[in-house]
Order: structure tokens, then sequence, then C-alpha cells
């Protein structure tokens, strides 16, 4: 893979000279915690009578220091890391893969430490220093930038371990807590400080192999975070923050305080739907298979997808219906496109659902929960599918009491991920969210779906047939009779006549504001008369903002491209997929369409009828539940009045 674009290459020759120096840290170091208090060991596992507790055999990995001058009671990673599988008197290749991807991350960080203090000046002021003429005026500077390196250093150090261990993490997950010992004197210190609490995590957890590698993932999560979180306030660190450096050998990226993450797809285990399984449900059908080509089209040199700078890409997008109606197969069907496309291109795929299981008892774990999902999803290395089901159940209404906190706080991350401040919207992933009852979603959440997919399953007589001959199997002799099986679900056929009849309202409400609109003005034919119909749904639907116009105009930038990229372009890889980014822009380009009344219109009808819709059940909901509650105190006062008299 190329360079990126914008990115500085951290040379090979650069690294490898501090591979002495971070085999040193490994074999022992001097550290006396300042912040941090040490951790209860994890209990030794039980020796047998006559058993050396000391290895007879040492590695001989080249570059591995085998003696270390520290004191007893020193840091020693090497011996605590080989110590992880018991008695076992020589090094495993996890163990040796641990070693070397820390000697290499401590190399990466002490280089990625140099090029900073050379380009910020901080080299030259550490030689003033050390001659004895560092001027006054500077020193303020110069503890910043030393500051400023220990932070770059750190950082460093963690999102290369946390990437180089990516591929060998196993299933096993270990919960360390927060890390403390983060110093800031200068950058040796502040490895020195992370290696004593690694050790000390590694010494309370890592009581067999896998929970070893996990324990050193999970500290370099949690040091790259805090890292991040120091780094907002400290100054002197532009120059890191807004750069990218390339470790060509690794396949990593640099990208200040951002943690990289290695292109690794998920394997899935779900069940695939093809297209014509999914009956009914026509333009979320449509629009299902229309993503997930788009999705394809996302260029992993550029880190962009085409559709995204035209404006014409869902991230977001919510599938509402009653129980039964084929959201779950929905999600089948996309996610076994995508799986299969992404094969055949050698594209990593990574699909991830948040269920009602993540929503954890302990203050902040759901939190954490849901930022690791949106994380995952997110990944510019991979392309990704997440889903949200049930999603009324698991994000809570602000202000509802009956929400936990767990609740609320996945609602925050969920609002902040699709549509905050820090929002990059990249084109290589896209969010389900799926719900039953979508009037119980806190409002600002729901209108954070871009798209709206009607799952509405059968509604023709075709519609039952079809769904009846395929749920039937084959196992039957029972004749077809006078029907043409699945000819009814041809997409463009059966999505231009459910497009056409969003050319009117269908929801009471809104036919009321359309037709008064109308009556008044004429066709809606002109960009005014357009705005004049929005400030209708407005005033008779406060919750109409600016967010809902934004979404019916990205709705309608998706019609112009109403086009599915060919087959051809996902079997043949060349054809589209491996051409540049400018080629495959213009090639998009060419192929959309102008935007017609029609569209606007259509669009316009169709989000404010799904939010009309949820409005209705909200409020008929929330009159249910006020009578059941006036009946509830009737009877409660009839009962009490009995039992006093």
């Amino acid at each position: 893979m190329s360079l990126p674009s914008d990115a500085m290459e951290l040379r090979e020759d650069e690294i490898t000279k501090y591979y002495p120096a971070a085999a040193a840290m490994l074999a022992g170091v001097d550290h006396t915690p300042r912040i941090a208090k040490g951790k209860e060991p994890a209990a030794a596992p039980e020796r047998s009578p006559g058993v050396a507790r000391t290895r007879r055999f040492r590695s001989t990995t080249p570059g591995l220091v085998t003696r270390s001058t520290a004191r007893p009671e020193g840091v020693r990673l090497i011996e605590r890391i080989e110590g992880a599988d018991g008695d076992d008197p020589l090094i495993s290749p996890l163990q040796a893969t641990a070693l070397q991807s820390l000697r290499r991350s401590l190399a990466i960080a002490l280089a990625m430490g140099e090029a900073f203090a050379e380009q910020t000046g901080l080299a030259e002021l550490k030689k003033a220093n050390l001659a004895g003429n560092l001027p006054a005026a500077r020193k303020t500077e110069f503890s910043e930038l030393l500051a400023a390196e220990a932070l770059v250093t750190l950082a460093t150090f963690a999102n290369a371990t946390g990437f180089l261990l990516a591929p060998h993490l196993s299933e096993t997950t270990v919960e360390i807590g927060g890390v403390e010992e983060i110093l800031t004197d200068n950058a040796q210190l502040a490895l020195h400080g992370a290696l004593w609490e690694l050790d000390q995590d590694l010494a309370a957890f890592a009581s067999d192999e896998p929970r070893m590698v996990a324990t050193v993932a999970a500290f370099a999560e949690q040091l790259m975070e805090k890292v991040a979180l120091r780094a907002q306030t400290a100054p002197r660190l532009e120059g890191f923050s807004g750069a990218s450096y390339r470790v060509e050998a690794d396949d990593f990226t640099i990208q200040g305080f951002t943690p990289a993450r290695r292109g690794k797809g998920t394997t899935l285990t779900m069940t695939f739907k093809k297209p014509n399984e999914v009956v009914g449900n026509h333009i979320a059908k449509y629009q299902a298979l229309r993503l997930a080509k788009m999705l394809m089209a996302y260029d992993f040199e550029r880190k962009l997808n085409p559709f995204a700078e035209m404006g014409g890409f869902i991230f977001t997008f919510m599938g509402d219906g009653a129980p039964g109606t084929g959201k779950t197969t929905l999600i089948q069907m996309m996610a076994g496109l995508m799986n299969g496309y992404c094969q055949n291109a050698g594209y990593p795929f990574r699909y991830q659902n948040f269920g009602i299981d993540n929503i954890d008892s302990y203050q902040g774990k759901s939190g954490q929960n849901a930022k690791a999902f949106v994380q995952n999803v997110l990944d510019p290395n991979v392309i990704g599918f997440g889903t949200i089901d049930d999603i009324d159940q698991i994000a809570g209404k602000r202000g509802d009491r009956q929400s936990s906190a767990g609740q609320q706080e996945v609602t925050a991350v969920f609002m902040e991920a699709f549509a905050g401040a820090n929002t990059v919207v990249r084109g290589n992933c896209t969010f389900g969210m799926f719900s039953n009852y979508p009037e119980n979603v806190d409002d600002a959440l729901r209108q954070r779906a871009g798209a709206r997919f009607l799952v509405d399953g059968p509604q023709t007589r075709e519609d039952y047939i079809d769904i009846l001959a395929l749920l039937m199997g084959k196992n039957h002799d029972i004749p077809l009779g006078d029907h043409e099986l699945y000819a009814a679900q041809q997409i463009k056929k059966a999505v231009a006549k459910s497009f056409a009849a969003h050319g009117r309202p269908q929801e009471d409400g809104l036919l009321k504001v359309w037709d008064g609109v109308t009556a008044e003005i004429g066709d809606l034919n002109t960009i005014a008369k357009l705005g004049t119909y929005l400030k209708a749904i407005q005033q008779a639907d406060e919750r109409f903002t600016g967010r809902a116009i934004k979404n019916i105009t990205d709705a309608v930038k998706v019609r112009a491209m109403d086009f599915e990229l060919p087959d051809d372009w996902m079997e043949e890889p060349e054809l589209f997929l491996f051409k540049p980014y400018d080629e495959k822009l213009g090639m998009i380009r060419e192929m959309t369409q102008e935007i017609t009344v029609d569209m606007v219109i259509q669009e316009i009808n169709r989000y404010a009828d799904s939010e009309f819709r949820y409005a209705d059940k909200s409020d008929e909901v929330a009159i249910e539940n006020a009578v059941r509650d006036m009946g509830r105190m009737e009877e409660a006062r009839r009962r009490y009045a009995e039992g006093r008299g």
C-alpha cells in the first residue's frame, strides 16, 4: 500500500536504531511509582514438588537483552511475559510475539519522539540545557515541550502496541481499570512509568497466555485514551496532532492521538438472505441494495467515498415497522451482500450489532460499550456495517425517569457519534437503527437517522403468495396456480410505484397540511412554494426542525444518484473498485441525474409521513398511559373509601 498523500514517512532505520534501548527497557528498568499504587498479583499456579521456579532456557531472539542490571524489585517485562505460562521453560510463539510487538512499539515511540523534538526545536533546547546555557526566558518553553514529547511518545507507544497485537487477540478479554502512572517530565521517564504499570497489570491479570495478550492490549487501549484526554489541554502539540506519519513496514499510520486500527474484518455466522427472499419492503430493499454497493466505492488510499463527497451517502438510517415485517431479514440481506462484495474485492468487512446485552449496570460501562461499538464500525481501514436492533429499548429518552443510567449513556454516545461536532463521514460504513416502536426513541436521536426505511412487510396479494411459497420450501407438490413467482418483487417496477405513492402524504395529519397549502398556493413547483410547505409542516409539528430539512435534502441527493452500480463492477473489481479515486468520482458523476420537483415532494412527504406517524403513535401511547393511570387512581380511591367505611 502506498503512502497517503499527506503522511510523512517514519523511516525504518530511524526506528531500528532504537531496538537496543527498547530491549533494555523490557529486560529491566527501575521505577518508583509517583501516582499509581501497586496491584495485588494474581495467584501463582500451583507447582508440583521439585519443579524449579526459574527458567532453564532464555530467549535467543536477536536484539533482546537477556540480563538486567535492575534491582530485584524493578520492572522485568521479559521475565514477566515469559512466566505467563507457568512452568514451561521455553518461550512460546505468543510470548515472543508479545515481546517483539512491545520492542517494536517502544522503538517507534522513541523515533516519533525524536522526530517531534527535531520539528519543534526541542532537540536544540536539550543540547543547550546539557551545556548549561539554556536561556532563562526559554525555560517555560523547554518544560512544556518536554511534557509534549512525553505525551507524544506515550501515545505512539500505546497506539503501536494495540495495532501490532490486534491480529493475535483471542475471545478472552480483561478489565484492567484505568491507567494512572502517566508522567510528563520527559519521554524516558514517561515510558518507564508506563512499563511499570503494565508490569503491575500483568502480575494481577495475566494468569495464562491469552490473558497476557489481552492484558497488554487492554493496557494499550486505556493508556491511549488517558493520554488523548491529557493532550486536549496540553500546549505545544499542534505539530503532532495535525500531522500524519506512516510506518510502511507495519502498514501503520499515526494520526495524532487517534487510535490506529488494523483493517481486520469479522467472521459472520448469520444466515444471509437473497434479495428475492425479502418480500415487500420495496423502498427499504432498494435502498439497502444501493447502499451496499455505495459502500464498496470507498477508497482506502484517500480514506473517502465519492458518494460521501457528492452528498449522496446514507451514513445513518432507521428501519421501523411492526413486529414480523422483515427487519431482521433486511439486515441479513444487506450484510450478506456486503460480505460477498468485500470477499470478492479482498476488502475487510466488519459487521457488529449493538444489543440490549450491551447495557451494563455499572456506571459508565454502557457508554464505553457504545463507544467501542461505534469506533469498531467507523474504523477507516474496513468496510463497516453497524446495526442497533430494538433501539427503543437500548437508548433511553432524555428526561424519561423509566430509562436507566446505562440507556441514557448510550443515547448520549450515539447522538455525538451520528451527528456531533467531531463526526466525520468518510463513507466506509453505515449505521442502521431498527425498532418496532420508533416513537419511543428520543426525538433528537431519531432525527439523526438521515434516511427512513419503512419496513412494512408484505402488502399486496402477490406479496403474500410470494412469501407463502418462499417459506413453504420445496417439500410439497402443491401447485403454484395462476401466479408469476416473485414478479411483484422486481425492484425497479416496485420501487417506482412506491415512490410515486408519496406524491401525496399518507398520514392523515400531514394530508391536512398538504391540502391546506396546495389549496392556498397551488402546485408545489418552485423552491419558494416547497419552502412554504415545509414551514406549514413545522407549524403542525414543532419537532420538524432544520435537521429534518437536511435529512430530506440528503435523501434528494441520493435520489439524484438513483442508479445501481452495475453488478459487473462488483464481480470484476478492476472495472471500478480498484480504480483511482478521481476516476471513480468521474464515473459516478456521469451517471448522476438531475433533481426534479417530484423527487423533492416525494422525499418531503416520505420523511414527514414518518415523523407524523411517530408523533401520532407517541401521543396515543402517552394518552393511553395517562388514561390507565387515572383509572388506577379512581380504583385506589374507591378501595380506600370502602376500607375507611
